[in-house]
């Protein structure tokens, strides 16, 4: 990839702030995950992964759990905005089969030119970030014409009194889980940044969804 190309200038952006604690839950993301993973998780960031194509980008990849899952020679350019986290990905970076270039940076504000990828992955990191309508908007500037974004989120459920209880129980959550948001409806922003949807499954109930969305022409 040339990366002088995908950069605003010839460096990345340092200076912006984080959405996520810096530190924070780092060290037990993966120990508290390993079940889930095993579980189910896994399959469905296996599904996820094997529909990226070109140039990909994925945001608030954490500690690097959707990496392994990339096909053998996939260039991927893995974001995390924080520190604690980001060691980690770059760690679990040099053992997988994609090519993985890790940086720093936020979601709400891509350190990239437009059109510059092919794919972008958002998995389970639009709860997270501080304005998910900015990084949708961000990630279908910076996708070509017509590009791909494939989700794997928790979202607002549809179905009362599970929503009224998400809704309730979302800023401790929130608080105690390095800003998650249990109230987020990623689809509908998705729809209302402009991608349209092309495939959908829902797991749990609908509080997991599986997705890919086109970018517009």
């Amino acid at each position: 990839m040339n990366r002088a190309t995908l950069l605003h200038g010839s460096v990345f952006r340092m200076d912006a702030r984080f959405t996520t604690p810096q530190g924070g839950h780092a060290a037990l993301y993966d120990t508290v995950m390993w079940p889930f993973e095993r579980a189910a998780v896994g399959a469905w960031r296996r599904r996820l992964a094997g529909a990226a194509r070109g140039r990909v980008i994925e945001i608030g990849c954490g500690t690097g759990a959707q990496l392994p899952w990339y096909a053998p020679g996939v260039q991927v350019t893995a974001l995390e905005p924080d520190d604690a986290m980001r060691a980690r990905l770059s760690a679990r970076a040099q053992r997988v089969a994609a090519y993985v270039t890790v940086a720093p940076g936020r979601a709400e504000e891509l350190p990239f030119a437009a059109a510059v990828f092919d794919t972008a992955v958002s998995a389970f990191a639009l709860c997270t970030v501080a304005d998910p309508a900015a990084a949708l908007s961000e990630l279908r500037r910076v996708l070509v014409p017509g590009g791909t974004l494939l989700l794997l989120e928790h979202v607002h459920l549809a179905w009362q009194p599970g929503r009224s209880l998400q809704s309730a129980a979302a800023p401790v959550w929130a608080a105690v889980a390095g800003g998650c948001r249990l109230d987020r409806d990623t689809l509908r922003a998705a729809g209302e940044a402009g991608f349209t949807p092309v495939r959908l499954r829902s797991h749990m109930a609908g509080w997991i969804v599986e997705a890919m969305l086109r970018s517009p022409e």
